[in-house]
């Protein structure tokens, strides 16, 4: 794989080093961080010359000197408690975790709603505590591969902190839970690596909401990594909502591990960021294993999306549906690549994979590639994609009933959209995706 070393990251090595000489992590995180800064000096930042970053050309974090929030003082100290008011979700007001600049702030936190049987605090301060200590050694950096990819390696140098949940077995958590990420800043220039890492236990389930957003239209970047292991039986819908400054970088690494016949649902929105990646990957490694993987991803001019999924069947009996969508306007580039692999020992796997994109300009591209690699022979899969334009013969009707004609083709742009909205269950969360898409458009779906 090429790379590109920049001396940018000087400046990483800089901050490494004064992080692990605080003297507070354990040992073991210390010889984990340790072996995935390695990796990152020897992977770097991936080009356009690797195969899996062709389309998304991340130049311009390589470029710039990005310094660690955590240890610099681009970030704001104490930012007021008023000017986060206006983020979170109604229904997870008191099953939340709130993050500002990377830290966990406690006093905007909230657990009341939860059962005290739910583990839901900081990964740091878990990894130091006895009970949690072996659970998370075992299991961090076990999904996520930090060995081939430069960003999930640096990630994994910087853990330091991040959010810690366990759902135990039998318990249906009825209260969505909220991880809020906020970016809060007096300066630019300054990452934050946020770390999550879930565990639902034996026929448990729960909503969860990863949410990342900003006070301030400045240069940052986010480098996050989610993993998640669900036992039998357990069942969790996961969304994932990405509303950023529109100056800044958000990579992102979700990696899955699915127990026998547990179910996953996940529905992954992107709204913000100059430059955004998504890579998923979802291990169903045994039988009954179900998942489902929706996305919607909506750019204007100066944005660049880029999604990369991965869902590997490994043992029989296992289905996995797909639907990203793209709403791409002015002049805005969205990347897509879906991969479908099925074992030998798949058997019976039913694996549906679609992307479908709406270019509202002419100037707009998107690249899309979905894949299949089929090694087994008694399996059920298609995959598919579309890219065009709006409809003209619904645009006529519509018109043709009335309707003007930039109201007609919004209706059409917001139905395009609302396909995959109209999945999530939290009623605030959908209301809010509702308003940014017309906020988008422009519009109201009124007439």
């Amino acid at each position: 794989m090429v790379t590109e070393i920049a001396r940018p990251e000087n400046l990483y090595r800089r901050d490494f080093r004064e992080l692990q000489e605080r003297g507070v992590a354990s040992w073991w995180l210390k010889r984990l961080r340790e072996t995935a800064m390695d990796a990152f000096e020897q992977l770097g930042f991936p080009s356009v010359k690797d195969e899996e970053w062709k389309y998304t050309n991340v130049a311009p974090i390589t470029r710039t000197g990005f310094s660690s929030a955590g240890l610099s003082d681009a970030a704001s100290d104490e930012p007021e408690t008023k000017r986060l008011g206006g983020f979170g979700y109604h229904e997870a007001a008191e099953s939340q975790l709130v993050f500002v600049n990377g830290k966990l702030r406690n006093d905007l936190s909230s657990l009341k709603a939860l059962p005290d049987t739910v583990v839901a605090m900081d990964l740091a301060e878990a990894a130091a505590e006895g009970r949690f200590s072996e659970v998370i050694r075992d299991r961090l950096a076990r999904g996520a591969d930090y060995v081939s990819n430069g960003f999930t390696a640096l990630n994994t140098a910087f853990i330091d902190g991040g959010a810690f949940l366990v759902i135990p077995k039998e318990l249906k958590v009825e209260t969505p839970i909220s991880l809020l990420f906020i970016t809060d800043a007096a300066d630019a220039n300054f990452a934050t690596f946020p770390r999550v890492l879930i565990l639902a236990e034996e026929n448990s389930s729960g909503v969860l909401i990863e949410a990342y957003a900003s006070t301030v239209d400045k240069r940052y970047f986010t480098n996050a990594v989610v993993e998640i292991e669900l036992k039998e039986g357990a069942r969790l819908e996961h969304y994932k909502v990405q509303r950023e400054s529109v100056e800044s970088f958000h990579i992102a690494t979700t990696a899955v591990e699915l127990g026998r016949q547990s179910n996953y649902g996940a529905t992954a929105v992107t709204f913000g960021a100059q430059l955004s990646r998504h890579d998923i990957v979802v291990n169903m490694d045994h039988e009954g294993a179900e998942c489902r993987i929706d996305g919607l991803y909506m750019v204007s001019t100066g944005q660049h999306a880029d999604t990369h999924s991965v869902i590997d069947h490994r043992r029989p009996h296992c289905t996995s549906r797909q639907l990203y969508k793209g709403i791409l306007d002015g002049k805005s580039r969205a990347v897509f690549n879906g991969k479908i692999f099925v074992r030998h020992d798949a058997q019976k796997t039913d694996a549906m994979q679609t992307n479908k994109n709406l270019l509202l300009s002419n100037d707009a591209r998107v690249d899309t590639k979905p894949q299949l690699e089929i090694l087994a022979d008694d399996v059920k899969c298609a995959h598919g994609a579309a890219v065009g334009q709006i409809d003209e013969d619904e645009l006529f009707y519509l018109k043709s009933r009335g309707l003007n004609p930039l109201l007609a083709r919004n209706l059409l742009t917001y139905g395009f959209a609302e396909e995959v909205i109209a999945k999530i269950k939290v009623a605030s969360l959908k209301a809010e995706l509702d308003e940014a898409v017309l906020h988008r458009l422009n519009a109201s779906i009124e007439v």
